[in-house]
């Protein structure tokens, strides 16, 4: 990667073995936690990525690096980092699985308050969601389906490398 698509807060590899074993275990854990999450409703997806992303650029920046050059994850984790977008695409599927989940938790609460307390804290997050501003840059498919060649540099500098 380079400096363009650097991570502004990127922290130096930690010089402790220990520590830089424990920053890879939590990086390996959260990738595990967002794949899981891209097929259950109940788990988000690109938090964990990010604080892999965060997690290995303490302890192996190329492991990072590899992540943002990922072709299903690292749009989304370029476009957050840049701009704090998310695309219309992933907008719909986690307002979806949130209303699915909702509605699992409202069929199947013993208590009337359970899904009274996930709907307002479901809510919070949806309406942060739909807030966010959408990548100003085209989704690679779109850009490739209506034949553009125009893509934003930090990109193809990313798909040049991998």
């Amino acid at each position: 990667m380079d400096d363009q698509t650097a991570l502004a807060e990127d922290a130096p590899v930690c010089a402790s073995p220990l520590r830089r074993r424990l920053w890879l275990a939590l990086g390996y854990a959260a990738v595990g936690l967002g794949i899981v999450g891209t097929v259950l409703p109940l788990l988000p997806t690109t938090p964990f990525l990010l604080l892999a992303a965060g997690a290995f650029a303490k302890s192996s920046p190329a492991l990072r690096d590899r992540l943002y050059r990922d072709p299903r994850f690292g749009p989304l984790l370029l476009d957050w980092q840049s701009e704090g977008a998310i695309p219309r695409k992933a907008k719909a599927a986690a307002l979806i699985g949130m209303s699915v989940s909702w509605a699992i938790v409202a069929l199947t609460a013993s208590r009337p308050l359970v899904p009274i307390l996930a709907g307002t804290c479901m809510a919070a997050v949806a309406v942060y969601i739909v807030t966010r501003p959408t990548p100003s840059r085209p989704a690679p498919q779109d850009a490739a389906s209506e034949g553009a060649a125009v893509e934003d540099g930090n990109v193809s500098a990313l798909r040049n490398e991998a």
